[in-house]
């Protein structure tokens, strides 16, 4: 007789589990609840109220800092994932092109080289090329940052995939473009969503690039907040990072939502 593992957690597994989390999630749950928190004081506190999200709307300097964030992360983000993409499909596709493993190594040399090393060097190279740093200057250095994260997840996807579906609508007329849009791309669509979605965090995230990279009246967010709590932590920094939770969890619903549809569309369109 087969032996199966039980299906429950044991004490010990609920144990860890929940250490985990509350490691995990503690400092979040304790900044959301004390960004509707009375007191102007961050440690004390005085009841509840949204008077700190009020203060955050007319502050000025720190919304057009988010603004400048969002716009400069979902710029990157998709740069990155158009970029990433095709270097993946380079990289899965073609397996044995000269300098290969030189081009491979430097796509993803950014995953474990210093960021003060990236941001340095993209600071030299815009001075030596006289760029003025500002907007483009901070999207083109996180495109570089967040290209080969998304190359390492579209790539994993990839190589998973069976290269006779694409074969196949090649024998039936296709030619190479087009049997990829029309069989390979919507089965890798959810890992290049979870790859703009990983650089569009990181993006968003991302402190020491940004500070090499950016110029007057382009600081990012974590610039803002940066420059801000080395004064003292205010209120409305805990309002303006409750609302980018929100944001990122709503993101991360919302692709979520929409991976479960396109498996579910998958499912049904399969052959019985």
């Amino acid at each position: 007789m087969a032996w199966h593992a039980p299906n429950k957690l044991s004490r010990f597994n609920m144990s860890a589990l929940a250490l985990g989390l509350v490691f995990l999630y503690l400092p979040i749950v304790i900044l959301v609840i004390y960004s509707f928190n009375a007191s102007r004081l961050v440690t004390v506190w005085g009841g509840w109220s949204l008077r700190w999200y009020a203060e955050l709307f007319n502050d000025r300097a720190m919304l057009d800092a988010a603004w400048m964030s969002f716009l400069v992360a979902v710029t990157s983000a998709t740069l990155a994932t158009l970029l990433g993409t095709l270097a993946a499909v380079a990289l899965a596709r073609a397996a044995d092109f000269r300098g290969r493993t030189l081009f491979s190594g430097m796509l993803y040399a950014p995953l474990v080289m210093p960021e003060v090393i990236t941001g340095l060097s993209l600071l030299l190279l815009f001075v030596a090329l006289n760029a003025e740093r500002g907007f483009w200057t901070v999207t083109i250095a996180h495109t570089t940052l967040t290209l080969c994260f998304v190359a390492v997840v579209v790539q994993s996807r990839l190589t998973s995939l069976d290269r006779s579906l694409e074969e196949a609508a090649m024998d039936l007329g296709c030619d190479p473009a087009r049997a990829f849009m029309a069989v390979t791309l919507p089965l890798i669509l959810p890992s290049i969503a979870a790859g703009w979605m990983l650089a569009f965090t990181l993006s968003l995230d991302d402190l020491v690039i940004a500070s090499f990279t950016t110029g007057p009246g382009s600081a990012t967010l974590p610039i803002r907040i940066y420059s801000e709590v080395r004064l003292g932590v205010k209120p409305e920094i805990n309002a303006i990072c409750t609302l980018v939770i929100a944001l990122i969890a709503g993101v991360i619903v919302v692709a979520s939502l929409a991976s479960k549809l396109s498996n579910a569309r998958g499912e049904s369109a399969a052959p019985l």
